[in-house]
């Protein structure tokens, strides 16, 4: 349309040009040249539309491949997101007892550095009562005893307490490794044998803890409140306090417990603020529909 518009405006002022040159008094001459002059600026204007006529047509096509090609990609980028959100989703619903287990192997290895710096405190004290059992062993062992205790005819003493079977660091070791690798009844052996043999040392509140956490991870939600509530009670001045309570709450929601769990999650923001264990306790809050402010009042 605008290429006869062009072609419509250079006839128009071609004859223009003829009429002005029959008026004038110009010679013939330079009229025929002014006339080929405007003859080659329609045709150079009529190639140039054209020219851009084809270049538009050009950039219309390549416009439209782009707008396609987005269009793919954008289905295509839409198609994997939503295949990664259901990744996502059956990950989360098969990994839950996965992470209970690994937060309980958390747990155990970050108390590592703490028990250890306990266990050097006390050292020295622990030589003295080794060297004072293998001293009583040998003197046992020299007379026969074997570690029994008779009377005074010979007979067996029911009610002589038995020697512990190894020393206090020495258990608590291995109960410890045996539950970040995952041997959970060996290791609750273990703790039981510390807290029977070892009840009044620095590190019995952790095994009491870890009794715990070892029927969290199997699911004994009951059993397990019921060893975290001895943290509680018996050892007012463990470092334990806070998990313990927090663990304990989270374990009474798994039993259908509500109530009780939102209480002991408070107890944990309202006693321990700036803890870990608070930070989580206020999150699982949030997570039940509970404001953060209503947690602590």
């Amino acid at each position: 349309m605008r290429t006869r518009e062009v072609v419509w405006f250079g006839a128009a002022v071609l004859a223009g040009a003829i009429g002005a040159s029959l008026v004038g008094p110009r010679p013939a001459e330079a009229v025929a040249r002014e006339i080929i002059a405007l003859q080659q600026d329609v045709t150079l204007l009529i190639q140039g539309q054209r020219d851009m006529q084809s270049s538009m047509d050009q950039n219309q096509a390549v416009l439209k491949t782009l707008i396609g090609q987005s269009t793919d990609a954008v289905n295509r980028m839409s198609a994997s997101m939503g295949n990664l959100q259901k990744s996502v989703l059956d990950v989360q619903a098969s990994s839950g007892s996965r992470l209970d287990t690994m937060s309980t192997q958390v747990q155990g290895l970050s108390d590592n550095l703490e028990e250890i710096k306990v266990r050097i405190g006390k050292l020295n004290q622990q030589l003295t009562d080794l060297q004072s059992t293998v001293q009583s062993l040998d003197a046992k062992l020299s007379s026969g005893a074997s570690g029994v205790s008779t009377d005074s005819s010979g007979a067996v003493n029911p009610g002589a307490p038995a020697a512990p079977p190894i020393s206090a660091d020495t258990l608590y070791s291995n109960a410890l490794r045996d539950i970040t690798s995952g041997k959970y009844d060996l290791a609750r052996q273990e703790f039981q044998d510390y807290l029977k043999y070892y009840p009044g040392t620095d590190l019995a509140s952790n095994a009491q803890f870890y009794l715990g956490e070892i029927f969290y991870v199997q699911k004994k939600y009951d059993d397990a409140v019921a060893e975290y509530d001895k943290v509680l009670k018996n050892y007012p001045s463990s470092f334990k306090l806070a998990p313990a309570r927090f663990k304990k709450g989270t374990a009474l929601i798994a039993l259908g417990q509500k109530a009780a769990g939102v209480r002991e999650l408070r107890e944990v923001v309202r006693r321990y603020p700036g803890t870990d264990e608070a930070k989580r306790a206020r999150a699982t809050l949030h997570d039940l529909g509970i404001t953060v402010s209503s947690a602590t009042h």
